[in-house]
């Protein structure tokens, strides 16, 4: 028991010591430690940019709905476009993005 007078007297008070332990078991070993906090920390963050983007998605998906309802023009052009349709009198080509790809 040599080793102990060698510490300071603060050291080995009480009040210190529990002060430490309780540091310990708040900081590292609780359900709610420093790493977990930071970790949900970071992915609020994360879910914040997505949510952001996801909102801006829809209203920029609302405004087409709308464009849609109010103008026949609109509409007609989203169904060409997205869905391949034409007219009865019309014939539709579809060339692939890759077709130039495979000539040499």
């Amino acid at each position: 028991m040599k080793f102990l007078t060698h510490i300071p007297a603060w050291l080995k008070s009480k009040y210190f010591i529990a002060t430490a332990v309780f540091a310990v078991i708040i900081l590292f070993l609780d359900k709610n430690d420093v790493i977990t906090q930071s970790d949900r920390s970071r992915q609020l963050q994360d879910l914040l940019i997505s949510k952001q983007y996801y909102t801006d998605q829809i209203a920029a998906e609302q405004a087409e709905l709308d464009k849609m309802k109010t103008n026949p023009g609109t509409l007609e052009k989203y169904a060409r476009e997205k869905y391949l349709m034409k007219r009865d009198n019309e014939d539709l080509y579809i060339i692939p993005e890759n077709y130039s790809e495979g000539k040499n």
